[in-house]
């Protein structure tokens, strides 16, 4: 079938609206309807009235998963790294004693460990699209970028609420806090070019589509050219938004934005709709205000930030909700996280978005109480859960983790890892860095330095997202590339090398520790009879153990059961 005929034969979704672009956007603007109030993820939140609830009130738990996988589980979704074996055994010693305060207990310890603001920051990091360099054809450093993702892990840490820890990041400069504000400055930018009108305009635009996607879960950028053709969201919606943000953003060429907003008292452009979307045409003035979606009142930038992360707010409530379910769960409990419009899917269970995300403003907007509230659910302690892959970081860091090169840094400015000389090669010279002392490269993958034109390949064969726009759900690929760094790669073949070492240090050549003591950290559980088995049968075949040893631990890492958790 030819192209043409492709176009000619194509149909709109049946709630799709023609796309309606007008030359006064503000006078035009239709009124939103009854109808298309009545779609469920801008409804009130829908509670049953039956007292204390949890995950296990909406869904028929399974049996529940072993303790080595229970753990395994835990560390990972709290830390990003793997449980140690005296942490396996001290575990499961007392989950003897007491099994319910022995889970409560271990996360407890987790949730106070640094590490979990580490791992945790990244998932807000994909939100706000952040990387040090400015992207596109020069790609510049920010120098003061790791600012702002330390801060991010220290809020998280400190278990900031967060309400609060999305507020500030919209407007921290007016409360009294201006780092978090490099939120709003995360994206890409191209200070370079010529027309400073045109990158004034994709930055604000890029700032209002982030704010609609992160805090609400629509697609407002949408609305930036014409009404959005299947929700509630006109052009008029987006401006109106965007002009909260309009005296943040002065651009002059060749300097940077940010680190964190600073407002301007002069110069600042009337607040505009732009018609089409084209910043050479100017349309009539607007004023700030809300998406008429909320049926609220916003005057300027606190105002915006109160009311989108207000407890009446239903669609921030929902989409933040619905994250955490995601990323304790692998998958969201509505399919599109970035998208709860008519474009994107119901959940499949709503009563339990609608528990969790009432959870959130119950528990005063604390992430750990909720962490605390789904990992002592039955539900989540099932053993029949879908195996879930470890991310690029935490991989690297896995592999940092088994060999004992994992350093404690903790903050500050962010390493340079070396590159593969077949990378290194395509950048430009002011960006071939001096990667940092092997020390140094010990540190987890979050204090690495971000560049966006250029991922590490691990991070990037294992689909960690280009930073060039706003990522709430990972992909996440399957291709033989991975299985080739794994097997070949300076990193996987020197963390092989180093975990045999340990493992000889501790037990010499006796097989029967070695494993055990290998699958402990590689797997997280105790070796079984066909583990032992094998590697008697290969060792016994080997003439050089020191050598047999180190393919020995190489093909664990290889191994599904190392990169994949449950």
């Amino acid at each position: 079938m030819s192209f043409f005929w492709v176009l000619l034969s194509y149909q709109p979704a049946a709630h799709s609206a023609a796309i309606r672009a007008s030359h006064d956007p503000v006078k035009d603007e239709r009124p939103i309807t009854e109808k298309e109030r009545e779609h469920w993820a801008w409804k009130p939140l829908s509670i049953p009235d039956s007292g204390f609830l949890s995950p296990d009130s909406f869904s028929k738990p399974g049996p529940a998963a072993s303790d080595e996988v229970l753990i395994r589980r835990i560390t990972f979704d709290l830390t990003g790294l793997p449980p140690t074996p005296e942490e396996i055994s001290a575990f499961k010693a007392e989950r003897i004693r007491n099994p319910e305060s022995g889970i409560r207990n271990l996360v407890s310890r987790l949730l106070a460990s640094p590490r979990y603001g580490e791992h945790w920051a990244q998932w807000w990091l994909d939100l706000a699209r952040y990387a040090e360099t400015d992207g596109f054809e020069h790609d510049k450093d920010r120098t003061h970028a790791w600012k702002y993702r330390d801060w991010v892990i220290t809020a998280l840490n400190n278990d900031l609420p967060l309400d609060e820890f999305v507020r500030v990041q919209i407007a921290g400069d007016l409360l009294g806090e201006e780092m978090p504000t490099g939120f709003l400055f995360a994206g890409p930018d191209m200070p370079d070019i010529n027309n400073q009108d045109l990158r004034r305009h994709t930055v604000l635009n890029d700032i209002t589509g982030t704010i609609g996607s992160v805090c609400l879960g629509l697609q407002l950028g949408c609305a930036q050219c014409h009404d959005h053709p299947y929700d509630p969201l006109s052009q008029a919606d987006f401006y109106r938004v965007r002009a909260f943000f309009d005296d943040t953003v002065l651009t002059q060429r060749d300097k940077q934005l940010g680190p964190f907003v600073r407002p301007f008292k002069e110069g600042v452009p009337a607040s505009v709709v732009f018609v089409r979307g084209d910043h050479t045409r100017p349309g009539p003035a607007i004023t700030p205000g809300l998406p008429r979606i909320l049926n609220g009142v916003a005057t300027d930038r606190v105002a915006l930030a109160k009311a989108l992360t207000s407890r009446d707010n239903v669609l921030f409530l929902r989409a933040m909700a619905n994250r955490l379910w995601q990323q304790h769960f692998g998958t969201p409990l509505s399919a599109n996280p970035a998208d709860l419009g008519h474009q994107g899917s119901a959940p499949e269970n709503p009563a339990l978005l609608d528990w969790l995300a009432a959870e959130l403003p119950r528990q005063n907007f604390s992430l750990k109480k909720l962490h605390t509230l789904l990992i002592l659910s039955k539900t989540y302690q099932s053993a029949a859960r879908a195996p879930r892959r470890l991310t690029g970081e935490m991989l690297r860091d896995t592999l940092l983790s088994i060999s004992g090169d994992l350093s404690p840094k903790n903050g500050g400015e962010s390493v340079h890892l070396p590159l593969p000389a077949e990378i290194s090669a395509t950048l430009l010279k002011a960006h071939q860095k001096k990667a940092a002392d092997a020390a140094a490269q010990g540190c987890r993958s979050i204090y690495t330095f971000a560049r966006r034109n250029v991922r590490h390949p691990i991070f990037d064969l294992f689909d960690r997202p280009d930073a060039l726009a706003t990522c709430s759900r990972r992909n996440e690929s399957t291709i033989a590339p991975q299985a080739l760094l794994l097997l070949n790669s300076e990193l996987s073949l020197q963390s092989a090398k180093k975990l045999a070492a340990r493992l000889k240090a501790d037990f010499g050549s006796e097989v029967p520790q070695i494993v055990r003591e290998a699958i402990l950290r590689c797997f997280g559980r105790e070796p079984k009879k066909a583990d032992l088995d094998a590697a008697t049968v290969f060792f016994a075949k080997q003439p050089d153990f020191s050598l047999a040893l180190e393919d020995y631990c190489l093909a664990l890492i290889n191994a599904n059961e190392f990169i994949f958790v449950d």
